[in-house]
Order: C-alpha cells, then structure tokens, then sequence
C-alpha cells in the first residue's frame, strides 16, 4: 500500500512496471541490463480514487497521462533496476500527493501605500527628465 494522503491509500496492486535498456551512455551496463523502469497507473480503473481525485488529477497532470487514460512515469537515473523503481514509486506518491493537494485559497489585498508613492514618484521624476529633455520655444528662434 502506497500513502498518497493521510487518508488515501493505492494498493500496489493498481500499478503494474515495464522494464527496458536505458538511454544514453553507459558503457556495457547500459547495452546489456533492462535498468530502465515505467510505472503505469490506469486512473479510470482505479477503485480507490473518487470521481472528483480522478478529475483532479487529469487536470493537473495532463500531460503525464495518455490518451487511454493512463498515468505513466519512467526513471532511469540509477544503474540498478530496483533502485529505478523505488525512485520511480516515490516519485508516483509525490506526484499524486501534490496534485491532490488542496489550493489556498488567496485574500485580495490592498497595494501598500509606500508602493503607491514610489511609483508616482518615479512618474513624476521621469516626466521632469522628459520635459527638461525637450526643446523650447526659444530655443527654436
């Protein structure tokens, strides 16, 4: 069982590993050793998601999810195939945990004063740099 939340839990078995070589260089290990893990969570066949967990998740991790409505995620950082799939496993769990997570809800505030000030000041100090810069009337004649 996997703690997503204090009050959710997948079990393990909902998820289900695919294993391959690894890109990128590495010499033997990496020609030779399926070290490579892809963890696959069907999210509409999930039994311990509610509806609303589920729509959720599709919003905020659109683009991890595929067009059979599939979660999937892949680590191949490590040389070992265990330790790909427990980073990939922690991975899963603080991916899920944050998208779930619930938004603070933001207080409209007021602009401080000193803010206000400052930039009607500098306002006015530019328009004076501008209206020095100009050209006068007598200047012209």
């Amino acid at each position: 069982m996997l703690k997503i939340t204090p009050s959710l839990f997948i079990p393990e078995q909902e998820l289900w590993f695919t294993v391959s070589r690894s890109p990128g260089p590495g010499g033997q290990n990496v020609n030779k050793v399926n070290s490579r893990v892809t963890l696959w969570f069907d999210l509409a066949a999930s039994p311990s998601l509610s509806d609303q967990q589920k729509a959720q998740i599709r919003q905020r991790l659109a683009t991890r999810i595929n067009k059979e409505d599939r979660l999937w995620l892949v680590a191949f950082a490590e040389r070992s195939q265990h330790a790909n799939k427990e980073a990939v496993l922690s991975r899963f769990v603080t991916l899920l945990s944050n998208a779930l997570a619930e938004d603070k809800p933001r207080h409209q505030t007021k602009v401080p004063y000193s803010s206000r000030r400052k930039r009607l000041d500098a306002k006015k100090h530019r328009s004076t740099l501008k209206q020095k810069s100009r050209r006068s009337v007598t200047d012209e004649e």
